[in-house]
């Protein structure tokens, strides 16, 4: 019998159990997948607090690769023995699952599962971030929060590719030396340095047209200060917790701000945006313009520890779960 992670209620870390699980057959639509790696996402960690509730008992995980066992009735574009990626629906921690395959992928050649596992949600995050919520243009300065993060490393990254000057924050010293090695050309520590000080600093006092913060509750309101007017704050995570409630007044008092709270799971809701959104993704990779990090690896019985060790800020870059 296959094993899973599961959670029978929500809570800390210890409320991770590895259980035996019964995937059974592919129903219509459906392909059963073998995992051969497993990504780790702070929304597991939502999930799994009930930050952002999900139906219970649940299997965790938003993002996997693996090898197809056995597909179902009307399944056409996959066959036994294709390698596939997904990041999307929930329960990815899992030996084997059962997955829509209108959300499956297939691996390019030149790309490891590790590879892929560790940067579908993430990097398909990132292609949106800068391709579609804001198109970040050539010449630009822009502000990534938590640059040495997942979804920071690829964002900044990215944006240098596409010809932006980007501004990372990031915890310490040694997250600091990543960053730069990113594509930062600025860091700002912000265990030590005001970050709207030295983004206003950096810009000659202009302020950047978008923000990407991760963060959340830490970082909402200076973040604010650190846009030029109308500009866009994205706020696409709550690494530190939940934005507080915000009076709307604020963004016409500080230059008529646009905010939005964006979803990976909005942007590829249809199978074309998927699929073109993994695409470039995957090309990006290939070219080596953005290289993904597995910084830190652990057994999928361990899942407990992988959580411990994100809730605590000790990762950088992408973790994933081996079955």
């Amino acid at each position: 019998m296959p094993y899973a992670i599961r959670i029978h209620e929500t809570g800390g870390a210890e409320k991770l159990q590895w259980q035996e699980v019964t995937p059974g057959k592919p129903g219509p639509g459906e392909v059963l997948v073998r995992n051969t790696a497993i990504g780790v996402n702070f929304i597991d960690t939502y999930h799994r607090s009930g930050l952002y509730p999900v139906p219970l008992p649940a299997t965790l995980g938003m993002e996997g690769a693996g090898v197809v066992e056995a597909v179902g009735p009307r399944v056409k574009e996959f066959n036994v023995g294709d390698r596939v990626a997904y990041a999307q629906p929930i329960g990815a921690y899992a030996q084997v699952t059962l997955r829509p395959a209108e959300r499956l992928v297939k691996i390019p050649a030149g790309i490891k599962d590790q590879t892929a596992a560790a940067m579908m949600l993430k990097g398909m995050t990132a292609h949106y971030l800068l391709r579609r919520t804001y198109k970040v243009k050539r010449g630009e300065t822009i502000l990534v929060h938590a640059a040495a993060g997942g979804v920071g490393q690829i964002l900044c990254q990215w944006a240098r590719y596409l010809g932006a000057t980007v501004i990372g924050t990031v915890g310490n010293d040694e997250k600091a030396l990543l960053a730069k090695q990113l594509g930062c050309k600025h860091v700002i520590v912000t265990a030590r340095e005001k970050v709207s000080e030295r983004v206003k600093e950096i810009t000659k006092g202009k302020g950047v047209p978008v923000v990407y913060d991760g963060i959340g509750k830490d970082t909402f309101m200076d973040s604010l200060d650190c846009l030029m007017p109308l500009g866009l704050m994205v706020s696409y995570g709550n690494a530190s917790g939940p934005v507080p409630a915000l009076n709307l007044g604020i963004l016409s008092q500080k230059g008529s701000l646009f905010i939005t709270r964006p979803t990976l799971m909005t942007y590829v809701a249809q199978r074309e945006d998927l699929v073109h959104a993994a695409r470039e993704l995957f090309a990006v990779v290939k070219k080596g313009a953005v290289k993904i990090t597995v910084n830190q690896t652990y057994a999928l019985k361990d899942a407990v520890q992988a959580h411990r060790d994100l809730e605590s800020r000790k990762t950088t870059g992408s973790t994933i779960l081996l079955p």
